[in-house]
């Protein structure tokens, strides 16, 4: 009898022992056990490589970036958490060193299948060479500069680019993608200002419509599939304090008319920081050129299907911690090899260093000299530079025909244009098209500026480098980059000029002066 109470006692205990396990076993959510227990996922985010795959920098105070070590950094994230996707927001390639550009931007793509993106969306600068281009490099293709190029590996999608010739999305919306057992939804946008910053050749292929119209379109696609953990990779621009605070940019501002069932999204465009929650949608941006990964934490209730809790860290690609992912360096040196003597010998030296900071007014040194590189290669009296197409300084010393590259990476070339001092004006009030101040880097000219006027009234007192004020009627000639001169950048006023000569690729003008000025 005593022996029988004490198997029953033993198998109560037992009992009570696994009531507690399930309890508390379940609360804390320990991954692929239970479809009623929580899943962690960590969501790896990128955007802004603008092909970077060999630069370093400096950020916070420690070194950071380059392929080899961004590379390095994801492949730890992935072996400490179980759970793991890799997406990017954009412009991973266009506006790239020749390491990648040169190579029609094969070689970043070629990294990028190296971390096995899951899924990607286009950024603005993915359309530089235009849309037939962009899917050379996606689906694979021949380009006669480099041959048969297989494409990527990973999805591309985006919602609101659509082919003008078809009437019909570029990409898809959407793409769906399974872990842990748990179906996640990813929609893909570009910022509206990509129909601003395309060349004329390539307007006529595609047109960016509404961001958060085309998001809140396909939440219904997406949830008519039973998809309720939605994720958005935005390429529009965030901001926000290392604490979160003051969140500023177009996709906060976007947030609150993006639907409830988006609970995260990736920003890219502004190549800011960003890690903060906006109308209960977290919303993260891990700068450019590689320098940080934004590591997304979501909880899902597996029975639900939901986001239940998330949170980022924007982690720095810092050196010291990690060793270099060695494919990444076998890939750099690669096309490193291939770049060869032609792009490291010495074209000539700079006595100061020619930085590309832009000051209160709008100038930078380096934006002033090509502006006097153009006036005397051009031969004309004006020059007009905008300060996007310059995406490095130069410092003092001898000088690479790879280090004008690096500056000037878009292929925008030289040309000498003629124009009425009416439209000189025009052209200057067009400094405010877009929804931030956009100055120009001026040469040959002077003028005031009263910010607080109507649009269209801003610029006064506008007069010739001799002091002599712009006649309306009078021509004058001016050069400037083929970009600029085709309406790029909201200065389509620049389309009523009338061209008189093209000229080199500005890296090419830029080596001449250099040449001609030792």
């Amino acid at each position: 009898m005593k022996h029988t109470v004490k198997i029953a006692s033993m198998f109560f205990l037992f009992v009570f022992i696994l009531f507690l396990a399930s309890v508390y076993g379940g609360s804390q959510g320990r991954a692929g056990t239970d479809e009623n227990q929580l899943s962690e996922i960590h969501l790896l985010g990128m955007n802004d490589l603008h092909g970077q795959l060999n630069t370093h920098s400096v950020l916070s105070g420690k070194k950071v970036g380059g392929a080899e070590y961004l590379s390095a950094h994801i492949n730890r994230l992935r072996q400490e958490h179980e759970h793991t996707m890799l997406v990017h927001a954009g412009d991973m390639t266009g506006g790239s060193p020749p390491i990648s550009s040169l190579y029609q931007d094969e070689p970043t793509v070629q990294f990028l299948n190296q971390l096995r993106v899951d899924v990607g969306t286009p950024g603005n600068h993915e359309f530089d060479q235009g849309a037939n281009e962009l899917t050379r490099l996606i689906d694979g293709g021949f380009h006669p500069k480099t041959g048969f190029f297989k494409g990527t590996h990973s999805d591309y999608i985006s919602a609101n680019v659509i082919n003008k010739a078809t009437g019909k999305p570029m990409f898809p919306a959407y793409s769906i993608k399974e872990i842990d057992g748990i179906k996640i939804g990813f929609i893909g946008v570009v910022t509206t200002e990509t129909n601003q910053f395309l060349l004329p050749e390539n307007q006529d292929q595609i047109e960016i419509t509404d961001e958060a119209a085309a998001i809140n379109q396909t939440v219904e696609q997406l949830n008519k599939e039973g998809i309720k953990a939605i994720v958005v990779l935005a390429h529009v621009a965030a901001k926000s304090d290392k604490n979160g605070e003051n969140a500023s940019e177009d996709l906060t501002e976007m947030a609150a008319y993006i639907s409830d069932e988006v609970d995260v999204i990736f920003g890219a465009h502004s190549h800011q920081h960003a890690n903060t929650v906006v109308d209960n949608k977290l919303i993260v941006q891990s700068y450019s050129y590689g320098k940080a990964v934004s590591d997304v934490k979501v909880t899902i209730d597996r029975k639900k299907k939901e986001i239940v809790q998330k949170e980022a860290e924007i982690v720095l690609t810092e050196h010291k911690s990690v060793k270099p992912d060695q494919a990444a360096l076998d890939l750099i040196k690669k096309y490193q090899d291939r770049l060869g003597e032609e792009y490291s010998t010495s074209i000539g030296n700079l006595t100061q260093n020619l930085s590309r900071k832009k000051n209160d007014q709008g100038e930078s040194p380096l934006a002033g000299f090509i502006a006097s590189a153009l006036n005397e290669e051009m031969n004309t009296e004006i020059s007009m530079v905008h300060h996007g197409g310059i995406r490095e300084s130069l410092k003092e010393g001898t000088i690479t025909k790879q280090q004008l590259i690096a500056a000037l990476p878009f292929h925008h070339y030289a040309v000498k244009v003629s124009m009425t001092g009416k439209e000189l004006k025009s052209i200057l009030e067009q400094q405010w098209a877009l929804k931030a101040e956009n100055l120009l880097q001026t040469e040959g000219i002077t003028y005031s500026i009263n910010r607080n006027a109507p649009a269209g009234e801003r610029i006064s007192d506008l007069k010739t480098a001799q002091g002599e004020l712009i006649q309306d009627n009078r021509t004058y000639t001016a050069a400037t980059s083929n970009y600029l001169a085709s309406g790029g950048d909201g200065f389509k006023e620049f389309k009523q000029t009338e061209w008189i000569k093209k000229g080199p690729e500005l890296s090419e003008l830029l080596s001449d002066y250099l040449n001609d000025n030792q």
